[in-house]
């Protein structure tokens, strides 16, 4: 049984040194190594050895399986280092080669005026919050003092999901949510920008959805004149200190008295153009003077704290500062239109 066992260790070697591909390299394992393999049926003559032989022929065998795994092993690794040269020599990169140039990114100009915005606030001493967009009526409209059947509601035609929960159609809910936190502490002094929807048909000057950012001030002997002079510094700061404000009386159920604020025109500087229809201005946002009912619905006492608020659409904002005539070309991903943005 040695002389046999040594001649399938020969026999094994030299077939092994032949060997080219891994597939044949296997096929060589199971046929000397396997469960039904060549040493697999030599050993099981071993029954028949005496109790001395049966030692010796056991270290014999395995000798020759050791001697078989490492010619195995060693083919095995040279055939898996030629496979991994093979691959890089195949995927060799020339580092000569000019590199694929990557455009360069841009805050979008929406963020970038409501960034501003935020800035300019947040340097008068504003705070910033935010609340939900998918919002209960009651802070969307009764809070703010337009009831069930309210005609002003019309005014803001709305998403609802059920009869209390909607898309909220403005970003004033916020000023209720800030009073309510507040819990009838003084001052408050806070703008909450935010996405806003309306059912409204897409066109150059309107959309469906649009941003808008809301300020509230509440506090003791707060007046008109605090809400003028707000406004005054945050369009100078945003178009230049030549830009001046003016205010006309209008209606809003959330405040009273209420009013529209008006700019000079930011392309002709008041002298009259065809952007201001040549009046010389261009309105920009509404404000006034929060209602009693308002301040009560925040948990406020309106015979001892009076305050004002305000209202802006971002993209009106930008539309203006930038002297774009459509507000779909925020929204339309023209990269031909965004990248102006990159240098500003």
């Amino acid at each position: 049984m040695k002389a046999r066992l040594e001649e399938l260790r020969a026999e094994a070697l030299q077939e092994l040194q032949g060997v080219e591909t891994p597939a044949a390299l296997n096929d060589l394992r199971v046929k000397y190594l396997g469960k039904k393999g060549a040493l697999t049926e030599i050993l099981r003559g071993m029954g028949g050895l005496s109790a001395e032989e049966r030692p010796v022929i056991g270290q014999v065998a395995n000798d020759v399986r050791s001697a078989i795994e490492g010619v195995i092993e060693e083919k095995a690794v040279a055939f898996q280092e030629a496979e991994t040269n093979n691959r890089l020599m195949a995927e060799t990169i020339d580092v000569t080669l000019p590199g694929k140039p990557l455009p360069t990114g841009a805050v979008h100009p929406l963020n970038k005026v409501a960034q501003e915005i935020e800035d300019i606030f947040i340097g008068l001493g504003y705070s910033v919050a935010e609340g939900p967009e998918v919002e209960m009526d009651y802070y969307n409209f009764e809070a703010l003092n337009l009831p069930k059947n309210h005609p002003a509601r019309d005014m803001q035609d709305s998403f609802y999901i059920t009869d209390d929960i909607l898309m909220r159609t403005q970003t004033s809910p916020v000023q209720i949510r800030a009073m309510e936190a507040k819990e009838g502490m003084t001052p408050i002094k806070v703008i909450c920008p935010g996405k806003v929807y309306r059912r409204d048909d897409d066109d150059a000057t309107h959309s469906f959805q649009f941003n808008q950012v809301e300020g509230l001030v509440v506090g003791k002997g707060i007046r008109m004149s605090d809400l003028k002079g707000t406004l005054l510094q945050f369009v100078q700061q945003m178009f230049g200190p030549q830009v001046q404000i003016r205010l006309r009386p209008s209606f809003f159920p959330f405040t009273e008295p209420s009013a529209e604020v008006d700019v000079t025109c930011v392309q002709c500087g008041g002298h009259g153009c065809r952007m201001c229809k040549g009046t010389g201005w261009l309105e920009i946002l509404g404000c006034g003077m929060v209602h009693p009912y308002v301040l009560e619905k925040g948990g406020y006492d309106p015979e001892e704290v009076t305050g004002f608020a305000f209202g802006m659409g971002i993209e009106r904002i930008a539309l203006l500062k930038y002297g774009i005539d459509d507000i779909r070309h925020f929204y339309t991903n023209d990269l031909r239109f965004l990248g102006q943005f990159a240098r500003m």
